[in-house]
């Protein structure tokens, strides 16, 4: 209902310029075929071993959320302070955000990873 009336009032909360129609059937698409593609692999195939990581996150996709925006700068700060300052520069300034991102998403992990060995899963 919401989003109807916000489709009504013509307002838009993510960002118009790459909005367009054949960007959304492009990245739809690939979705898809994503989503096609795990069922077949886990549900068809029946290799699930793999997908525990994405299990762990998926579980707890509430806290996932709420950790990643309120304790980013808090887990990078963090980890510079006992790893050094330039840990992340290892591989170049180029990588940095990819570094910066990969780390935060382990440490977020790790985190979940307790919550679930835990039983203790956010639910609305």
């Amino acid at each position: 209902m919401s989003g109807a009336v916000i489709g009504w009032l013509g307002l838009c909360p993510v960002v118009k310029r790459i909005w367009t129609p054949s960007w959304t059937l492009y990245s739809g698409g690939w979705c898809f075929l994503l989503l096609a593609g795990f069922y077949a692999i886990i549900d068809i195939i029946g290799l699930k071993f793999w997908a525990f990581p994405l299990v762990v996150i998926g579980m707890n996709s509430i806290a996932a959320y709420c950790i990643a925006h309120l304790f980013e700068a808090f887990v990078l700060k963090n980890l510079e302070t006992h790893l050094g300052q330039n840990v992340f520069r290892i591989l170049g300034d180029a990588c940095e955000p990819f570094l910066h991102g990969a780390a935060v998403l382990l440490v977020l992990w790790l985190m979940l990873y307790w919550m679930y060995r835990r039983k203790i899963f956010l639910r609305i």
